[in-house]
């Protein structure tokens, strides 16, 4: 099971990015999707999150700018970055939680992307 992000790189303040991330292998329950970001010195935090049944939750600071998406048939989330500043600064992973069967009882376990730099300069 891998996720691959693709996206990222250098943009100025005010423009728009476009980030996506692919999950390839065996899923049993594929449940939330999402992004967190990590800004350097700062610690990784939760920038938007989306449900298999498209509920959506986003950091207070990206909200109206950022839009988040997910096909679940194909295993994809994108994050559509809009008006961007130099705080969004960082690089951004994606995430997916699965919730498996196993010994009579649910699990649930998380895989992670390997990450992709943003970078909001002029």
């Amino acid at each position: 099971v891998q996720l691959q992000a693709s996206g990222g790189g250098l943009v100025q303040p005010g423009g728009s990015l476009r980030l996506s991330c692919a999950a390839s292998g065996v899923f049993f329950n594929i449940k939330d999707m999402g992004w967190y970001r990590q800004a350097p010195g700062k610690q990784r935090e939760l920038v938007a999150s989306i449900s298999s049944l498209g509920e959506t939750k986003y950091e207070d600071s990206v909200k109206g700018r950022f839009t988040i998406s997910r096909h679940n048939l194909k295993n994809t989330v994108s994050l559509r970055m809009n008006s961007v500043k130099p705080e969004d600064t960082g690089v951004y992973y994606c995430y997916a939680d699965e919730v498996y069967y196993e010994d009579g009882y649910y699990h649930m376990r998380d895989y992670w992307g390997q990450g992709t730099l943003v970078t909001v300069s002029s």
